[in-house]
Parts: structure tokens; sequence; C-alpha cells
């Protein structure tokens, strides 16, 4: 072990405890070390002198600076700059080990919506979707009449599945002016049974029932849904009730229930809104990234009934088409079931597609 120490004359003094000769080959970079007030500091060459205490009998070293000598030179540069990257270092793994406490001590946000979802490389498909989805090409895109026919081929469930219509369009709904929300009458209906609620009161309250409304109720119904009553699939009411209902936006918006007159639900003919979405009415709009999702019908139909539903609904987005939307309208669109692969469509060939005479 060596202590330095420093003399009047500006030297640096090494001295080792040991009884054997120092030379200057073991006086390397990592045995000197250089403490300074200073941010910097430089030294000149040194030159190595031994001596021995003849009254202690230690040997010492004495570093002292020759600015012409050549012989024993220790580079003190080097040392210096050796000391300060280790500094350098130590500071910043203290920097680090204190960014890595902060980031242990503080809990990760738990994520929410769609980011809470795992990512499509790790998602895990069944055996049953891996085998129809060999029946159809990823990327290759199919007319109506051949991707209908692969739709009902791709059922193979145990219940019968819905068949579904994705249309991604070229609008961003957060502007009014490209804003998609309308309904549509499927000419041969959705296959499923539709509860309807009505909201009214006075006359019109008789004139509901007789029409085939499942519920009929003012604001007794109101208090109803308040607390929680949601057994109806569609919620039409009057113009003079919306007052009331105005007071369950947070509870029926969510769930796409709230009246609203661009999807019918709010009109003065309640007979005929409730006939029309018994008979097959539907409501869509566009989401917030412009695609448009509407059921055309379940796969046990006929290949010539979903085809014309599936045209009813390709013919009212074209004829709803918001004023804002420039450029290309229709970017893409698939065809798929409740559980199944989706299945590209032509669009080109899906606009201009005649049926027969015969359907």
């Amino acid at each position: 072990m060596a202590t330095c120490t420093t003399t009047p004359s500006s030297s640096l003094m090494i001295t080792y405890a040991a009884a054997s000769t120092v030379h200057a080959q073991a006086l390397t970079p990592s045995v000197l070390s250089f403490k300074s007030n200073k941010p910097t500091f430089s030294i000149n060459p040194l030159a190595l002198k031994t001596s021995i205490d003849r009254k202690s009998g230690i040997k010492w070293a004495n570093l002292c600076p020759q600015r012409d000598s050549k012989h024993h030179v220790v580079a003190a540069v080097a040392a210096e700059a050796e000391v300060a990257e280790a500094t350098d270092e130590n500071d910043g793994v203290a920097a680090e080990g204190g960014t890595a406490t902060a980031i242990a001590t503080a809990p990760p946000k738990p994520k929410k919506g769609k980011a809470a979802l795992p990512l499509k490389r790790d998602r895990t498909r069944s055996k049953r979707f891996l085998e129809i989805q060999k029946l159809r090409e990823t990327k290759k895109e199919y007319d109506l009449k051949t991707a209908i026919s692969l739709l009902k081929e791709m059922s193979s469930t145990k219940f019968v599945e819905t068949a579904e219509a994705h249309f991604r369009l070229n609008i961003d709904p957060k502007y009014n002016d490209q804003q998609l929300r309308a309904t549509v009458n499927l000419p041969k209906g959705t296959g499923q049974k539709v509860k309807v609620a009505v909201l009214t009161q006075g006359e019109k309250f008789d004139e509901a029932k007789n029409a085939g409304a499942d519920i009929v109720g003012g604001e007794d119904l109101i208090e109803q849904i308040k607390g929680g009553f949601m057994d109806f699939d569609k919620l039409i009411a009057s113009p003079d009730m919306m007052v009331k209902v105005a007071g369950l936006g947070k509870i029926l918006g969510p769930r796409g229930l709230m009246p609203n007159p661009k999807a019918g639900t709010v009109t003065p003919n309640i007979p005929q809104a409730i006939e029309e979405f018994k008979k097959g009415k539907v409501e869509y709009r566009a989401d917030k990234t412009g695609i448009v999702h509407i059921p055309f019908g379940k796969v046990d139909f006929l290949e010539d009934d979903l085809l014309v539903n599936l045209l009813a609904a390709v013919k009212s987005i074209e004829t709803n088409k918001p004023k804002g939307a420039k450029g290309v309208y229709w970017k893409s669109a698939h065809i798929c079931t409740s559980m199944g692969p989706s299945i590209k469509l032509n669009i080109r060939e899906m606009l201009d597609y005649k049926p027969p005479s015969n359907v």
C-alpha cells in the first residue's frame, strides 16, 4: 500500500511500506491518484528519484517536475484522464441507479381499451379457425357471388352466425362534415327478433301498443332505465318526450340506444318506425377510424338474399356520402361471419354489380 504526500517544492512523494526497491515501472496510472479542488489541472512530466531514510529504513520515491528530463517519465496526464473517466462512470451508474429506483417505485399505469388487447403476433387461433382460413386466399379480391358462397362455406359453428360487412371509408369522423350515420332497410331482413321499446304519452301510447311495440311507457319507463332496465334492442321516442329522455344520455349513449332523428328513432310516426325496425331496418355509423360495420343477415339465408341485403347496404353508404369526403371514398371492403376470417371484396366490381332480374 502506498501513501501520497506533497512537499514544499511542489513534488509528489509516494512512500512504500515494503522493504523492496521501488522501480519506475511499478508506477503505473492505476497506482497514482490525483485530487484537486479545481475543475482541471495539468502536470509537467515527472522524474523519479529514489532514496532511503537511514533512521527508519523506509524506502521512498520522490517525483519532481522536470521539464527537460527525458528519463523515467511518468504519464501523469494519462492518470488524470483515467481518474476523470472513472468519476464519470460512477456518476453515470449513480444516475442510472437513481432512475431505475424511481421507475421501480412508480407502478406502471394499467392499459385500457385497445391498448390492453394482445398484439396480433401474440394471439392464438383455434384449430377450427385455422382450417377454414385455408379456404380463402389472404390478399385476393373476390367478386360478390364468389365471396358470399365462400362465406356460407366457412360457417362451421354450432350456432347460426351473423353475416357481417366491414367497409373502410376515406373519411375522418372528427370533422363534422365527414361524419356518417344513417339507416338502411334490408329487403330480406336481419334474421333476428328485434325487441322494440317506445317512450311516448297521450294518444300515441295506444298507437304504439297496437303497432306491435314490445314495451311502451312514459316517465315510468324512464325511471326503470335509470335503475338499469335494458331489456330491449331499439328505443323509439316521440319528439315531445325528448326533453325528459335527454337525462338518459350517459346510460343509453355508450350502448348505442339513445334515440336520434338521424337513426329514425325519434319520429312522430311511431307505428311506421316500429314496423321498419321489426322488418329489418339497421342503423349504422362510421367509427372513429372511418370504418362502417353492418350485419346483413344470417349465414343460413339463401345466397341471393344475402346478396340483395349486401347491395342495399352498399347503396345506402354511397347515397349518404358525407359532404366533406374527398378523393377515393371506398378504401376497402370485407365480409365475414361472426366467428370466421374476413373475405376481401373487389370494390370496383362491388359498386358496378347489377343483380340478375330474377333476384
